[in-house]
């Protein structure tokens, strides 16, 4: 849903809140030279109208012991492509999937702790599930840009 009156000031500060969601009202107002107030009442408004879902917090996963980033692209028969989605969704390890268009109909992201913890993934979370029919991994050799939240 698009929200009224959204001009280029909303732009930046969604671009302020992208770079440093804790920036507080004050700094962003002196930024946009907007009052605190008028940004309060913009950020409400982004948020009420679901342009802005969600503040949260970026890991390092390297700093936390999860050194093995992988890439699975799943090739599912079509009646076990939704039971495939659920039970992988419930893994922790997973961050991301996304139903495809092309010859693998599923692209999975994990982050794991070392490579054991690969094959033990792969031996006992998915290679076991019904219905899947081709499995490719990549591994993640270096993080080169990561960009969450898109840019306005």
């Amino acid at each position: 849903m698009k929200i009224k009156n959204y001009d280029q000031t909303d732009e930046r500060i969604l671009n302020l809140l992208i770079e440093n969601s804790r920036m507080s009202y004050i700094e962003i107002a002196e930024k946009v030279g907007l009052s605190r107030i008028s940004v309060k009442n913009r950020i409400e408004s982004l948020e009420n109208s679901g342009v802005i879902e969600r503040y949260t917090v970026i890991l390092n996963p390297e700093k936390i012991g999860r050194n093995v980033s992988v890439f699975f692209s799943i090739q599912a028969k079509p009646e076990a492509l939704y039971s495939i989605i659920d039970t992988l969704s419930g893994e922790e390890s997973i961050t991301d999937m996304y139903l495809m268009t092309g010859s693998s109909n599923l692209h999975v992201h994990a982050v794991l702790g070392i490579n054991e913890n690969l094959e033990t993934f792969l031996l006992d979370k998915i290679y076991k599930l019904p219905g899947i029919e081709h499995i490719e991994s990549e591994l993640i050799i270096s993080r080169l840009k990561t960009r969450k939240g898109i840019r306005v």
